[in-house]
């Protein structure tokens, strides 16, 4: 089973939360759903800024517990490593869903109205 661990950020990058999931999208659209409820109104964690992929839950455990150890200026040097303009990363991992979601939709409509 794929493990992740990850770290999100506000709008204004003042907090950085590192977190671990075996279903990342899940996860993130909680964060979304419920943006207050670990933080206030200013600090709501919605934008994935960077994460990674293991296949074993031991793996994902010692990354998290490494990173979570790192100081501010390392876990900003991290997401820069390969995120050097702090995108929000949910809209890459979400884009095959859409697309598929968006095909599917236009083949129903297009069935409907060749049968009128």
């Amino acid at each position: 089973m794929k493990k992740f661990v990850y770290i999100v950020t506000d709008r204004n990058r003042t907090t950085m939360h590192v977190g671990m999931s075996s279903d990342l999208i899940k996860t993130l659209d909680f964060y979304k759903q419920m943006p207050n409820l670990f933080f206030d109104n200013g600090k709501q964690l919605t934008r994935l800024v960077y994460f990674e992929e293991f296949k074993t839950e031991a793996q994902a455990l010692g990354r998290f517990k490494l990173i979570s150890r790192f100081t501010r200026m390392q876990k900003e040097r991290l997401v820069r490593s390969c995120n050097p303009d702090w995108i929000d990363l949910t809209i890459g991992l979400d884009f095959e869903n859409i697309l598929l979601h968006r095909n599917m939709t236009n083949q129903v409509k297009m069935a409907f109205t060749s049968l009128s």
